[in-house]
């Protein structure tokens, strides 16, 4: 099959490497890729945003199935665009995908089919927000409904906090995204990513994994979209995956089918897991990143079918097996992010660091300068590891950190610290 994916992230590659060991693939494209991309796919200078021009070019290229990575494409409808032109992709229609495009939307759907999550307030309006705010108290959660590149969410330890976040969303700080504005419950407990493949009809329950958002070591500073990743997640036990299939991701899946919407694609259930079990914190509608680097290393089989039956409403002809190894990712950002940070500085080191045992590196924001690699994002490297334990893991991804060279980048030095 030729194969066109879609994204530039770290989450992009770890698709890339998976899909191109597949028996399935003749040619795989990637638009726009980056340079770790360009090791597994041929990088294609596509505008993803301009739905005519990427039909045209699955046309000329007699494209057999588009991967659809990350979100904003998705809420935008592109998998519809493809359909009416009559070329298969793997991910939500766009009615689907408000799942992650609003997170009121979500919200009102819990409450539609009584799935556990935070209580809430949806709000349109800055004084009656503010009032809700005053009148419930820190700590809590405000939210701004739309996409903001998982910079959206203020977790507030004082009202002061709260109210500077509400302020925020409805001053423009977010866009289009912050004009309505969700606030929630402060939930107690750990978290943990959830990932289900469902084709409209049958779930697939995938793996857990647990993310570390926050920018700085002992889970300090600002949220990311995500600094570290690894799988298993101890916390996600058997009785809790069964609950959570149970009581959020079966009832959201027959939710959107009786209202004539099915979802079609992979959905990554946010979760809090306390005294009382899962509750849901949020849904996105694609691969996590990080964590979908960490994933894509302990599925034992071809990744593609799966994607493929997906799309196709077959997925009850297919299992996934997993490896017993841990897998995991210490993402290295450029130092700033998630503030201002400075770009096209050079990374060295890299091919030493992919020799580790167990390591494999995945870009996330670099592109290819002549013989040099530079970076260009925030989030720039995923180095990632397997290992038997979480130690050996672990030990063998800061083995590898520490032979990349880029005096202008961090990362954390914690990662799975809870498991640990």
């Amino acid at each position: 099959m030729n194969i066109l994916l879609i994204g530039s992230g770290g989450r992009e590659h770890a698709l890339a490497y998976a899909i191109a060991k597949s028996p399935l693939t003749s040619r795989l494209y990637a638009a726009p890729g980056n340079a770790g991309v360009a090791q597994e796919a041929e990088l294609v200078a596509l505008d993803v945003a301009d739905h005519a021009a990427v039909i045209a070019f699955c046309k000329e290229k007699a494209i057999d199935f588009v991967v659809v990575g990350p979100e904003g494409p998705l809420v935008e409808g592109i998998v519809d665009d493809l359909a009416a032109a009559g070329i298969k992709a793997f991910g939500p229609s766009k009615a689907a995908a408000q799942l992650e495009g609003s997170k009121g939307f979500t919200k009102d759907l819990c409450a539609e089919a009584s799935i556990p999550t935070a209580a809430y307030g949806r709000f349109a309006d800055k004084e009656k927000a503010l009032a809700y705010l005053r009148q419930q108290g820190a700590p809590i959660v405000v939210k701004a409904d739309g996409l903001a590149a998982g910079k959206g969410v203020v977790v507030a330890m004082t009202l002061a906090e709260a109210e500077a976040a509400v302020n925020a969303c409805f001053d423009g700080s977010f866009g289009a995204a912050g004009a309505e504005v969700v606030i929630e419950e402060f939930l107690t407990g750990e978290e943990a990513s959830f990932f289900v493949l469902s084709d409209g009809k049958t779930a697939l329950p995938l793996v857990a994994a647990q993310d570390h958002k926050r920018a700085f070591d002992g889970d300090e500073g600002p949220n990311t979209g995500g600094m570290g990743a690894y799988t298993p997640a101890p916390v996600a036990s058997d009785a809790v995956i069964a609950r959570t299939m149970e009581e959020i991701i079966l009832p959201t899946i027959e939710t959107l089918a009786k209202r004539g919407t099915p979802f079609k694609g992979v959905l990554f259930a946010g979760l809090m897991i306390g005294e009382s079990g899962p509750k849901l914190i949020e849904y996105n509608t694609r691969f996590g990143d990080p964590e979908c680097q960490v994933i894509t290393l302990r599925l034992k089989e071809d990744l593609l079918p799966l994607l493929i039956a997906t799309a196709e409403g077959t997925l009850d002809q297919h299992t996934a097996t997993w490896s017993d190894d841990v897998a995991l990712t210490v993402v290295m950002a450029a130092k700033g992010y998630p503030g201002a940070y400075e770009k096209n500085t050079e990374i060295k080191g890299l091919e030493a660091a992919g020799k580790v045992e167990g390591v494999k590196i995945f870009h996330a924001g670099t592109k290819a300068d002549g013989g040099r690699i530079l970076a260009t994002g925030g989030r720039v490297l995923n180095v990632t590891a397997t290992g038997k334990t979480v130690a050996e893991a672990r030990e063998r991804a800061y083995k590898a950190v520490d032979l990349i060279d880029w005096p202008e980048g961090f990362c954390r030095r914690d990662i799975a610290w809870r498991a640990l």
